[in-house]
């Protein structure tokens, strides 16, 4: 499954475990390594906190790919559209 958003996109695939596993990746259009290196902190630190309030989703493997929004985005904004993100996720997979 894929869910857009203007900071990130957003990969699922069911992984047959009891646990979510996250990958973020960043490509260098971000820019240097510096940058590149904040931004997957920062989608990882977002996502962290987004899973731990998350219930209902089951084990599966996301892949993150950040875009160029992420670099200049408030962390509150970031934490908003990761929440938002898993919960789009959640009810796909509940009417699959």
């Amino acid at each position: 499954m894929k869910i857009q958003n203007a900071m990130f996109a957003l990969r699922a695939r069911p992984n047959g475990l009891d646990q979510i596993r996250v990958a973020v990746a960043a490509p260098r259009s971000l820019g240097r390594a510096v940058a590149r290196n904040r931004s997957r902190r920062r989608l990882r630190e977002a996502f962290r906190a987004a899973i731990g309030d998350l219930a209902g989703l089951p084990g599966c493997d996301l892949v993150i790919v950040a875009r160029s929004h992420v670099a200049t985005a408030a962390f509150g904004d970031l934490r908003t559209a990761a929440a938002t993100a898993l919960a789009a996720l959640v009810r796909r997979v509940a009417t699959a």
